[in-house]
């Protein structure tokens, strides 16, 4: 007897199973009608990435593929139903037309702190909606959306084919770029503490002696060549303030560079502290014990801690070579122009590279650091910095528990960010109008 396909909303369990045999479907009754209830409204909103997922688990395609197109023709003839259950059609789909469709759920504020959706999860009260887009489904949601307005969605693929997206904007979670520079500052404070005891412990210059290395063997020392390398350093970060200002995601932006910095540095406190190496250079002017009181070290630290540890600032150190601290702020401050500028903007990228090579031949040319330090400090901050960009763009390892276990931080700072951070550009000041016009 054929199953009337009016009014599937209000469908039975026993009326699926009518329509399941009518299908041909009928040895998947069982499982869908007795073990699992599927009524009418649930047959609507099914979609072949729950026919492929737990509970169902279907293994053959044939089959898999046959059953997403019959529910696709039934959501279709059925739309008016679907829109009263709150439930938009979105495109045709891949089984009808090759379009995407989509099917989800709006994820308000008034949820717990933490929701997870299939081992999707968004935290800290983040109101945002997640969406399934198969190839067959539909979008539930207030509204459809056009393609313009998810310019800003945030899609994973999963293995399945099914992919998972959040929609609406980013959000820039001020307190938590709060809590990072409050971190990064705690870590200077801590690595200008580090710097005085090392200083105290510096090798004796007359029994150790500069340490072979072929680059400061070769070439000879250039006396104005740090405060060059440190004046490289303020051209890059004046570059980086000025993309920071304009840029629109500039919240999340200077979060990571404290975290990422202030990460660095807290390893290199703990390889200064482990292995003091000898003065790279004779010029160097250094003897250990030279804070005897407790108070003049107090003062030390606060004059390293307020001076940033530059030069120019008439901070001067020994004993921190292991690794060095300008190549790091060179190379992040040049990763992070690079990589928050689009692509086409060569200029800038050159002179954010060569800002950065200068700097670090300064350095070495300088004598003040022995060339393992600045490679190391080099592959150090490269490393760290694409790893957290890589963990950051792929929602399938941001909320992974190796990442929750082993990065707590980035897991704290990145749980609302989902997806790659697009370089979009706004005037954050109401005034004046032609900036607001020639930037956004």
């Amino acid at each position: 007897m054929a199953v009337s396909q009016s009014s599937v909303s209000t469908w039975s369990s026993k009326q699926v199973s009518g329509w399941l045999k009518q299908e041909g479907f009928g040895q998947y009754v069982e499982l869908l009608c007795s073990k699992h209830r599927v009524d009418g409204p649930s047959l609507l909103t099914l979609r072949e990435a729950d026919l492929r997922e737990p509970p169902l688990s279907l293994t053959v395609l044939g089959d898999i593929k046959r059953l997403a197109l019959a529910l696709r023709r039934l959501q279709i003839q059925n739309q008016k139903q679907m829109e009263e259950l709150g439930i938009w059609l979105g495109g045709l789909g891949a089984a009808a037309g090759g379009d995407r469709a989509c099917h989800g759920e709006d994820w308000g504020d008034h949820r717990a702190d933490r929701r997870c959706n299939r081992g999707d999860c968004v935290c800290n009260g983040a109101g945002r909606r997640q969406v399934d887009c198969g190839v067959s489904g539909s979008w539930s949601g207030s509204r459809p959306r056009s393609g313009m307005a998810l310019e800003e969605d945030q899609c994973h693929i999963h293995s399945t084919g099914d992919r998972k997206c959040l929609l609406g904007r980013l959000d820039p979670e001020l307190w938590k770029t709060v809590v990072s520079s409050v971190y990064v500052m705690l870590v200077f404070g801590f690595t200008s503490f580090v710097m005085v005891i090392v200083h105290d412990r510096v090798p004796d210059m007359t029994i150790y002696p500069p340490l072979p290395d072929i680059f400061l063997d070769s070439v000879p020392r250039i006396p104005w060549a740090f405060a060059m390398a440190e004046a490289c350093g303020l051209i890059l970060v004046y570059i980086f303030l000025l993309v920071l200002l304009l840029h629109k995601h500039r919240s999340i932006i200077l979060r990571r560079l404290c975290s990422l910095i202030g990460t660095v540095f807290l390893l290199r406190c703990v390889t200064m502290f482990v292995t003091s190496l000898s003065v790279p250079g004779q010029h160097l002017q250094c003897s250990s014990k030279m804070y005897g009181d407790t108070w003049s070290k107090v003062q030390r630290v606060l004059a390293i801690w307020s001076g940033f540890g530059m030069t120019l600032n008439g901070v001067d150190t020994c004993g921190d070579y292991m690794f060095s601290g300008h190549t790091v702020v060179l190379t992040i401050l040049n990763f992070f122009i690079t990589e928050y500028t689009p692509r086409s903007w060569h200029l800038i990228h050159t002179i954010s590279w060569v800002l950065n090579l200068f700097g670090i031949f300064f350095i070495l040319a300088a004598h003040e650091h022995y060339s393992i330090d600045v490679f190391i400090a080099f592959y150090i901050t490269t490393r760290l910095f694409l790893y957290y960009h890589t963990l950051a763009n792929t929602r399938a390892f941001q909320h992974s528990r190796r990442a929750r276990i082993w990065f707590p931080m980035f897991s704290f700072f990145e749980c609302n960010v989902n997806g790659p951070v697009h370089n979009q550009y706004n005037w954050p000041f109401s005034g004046p109008a032609c900036m607001k016009t020639l930037i956004g």
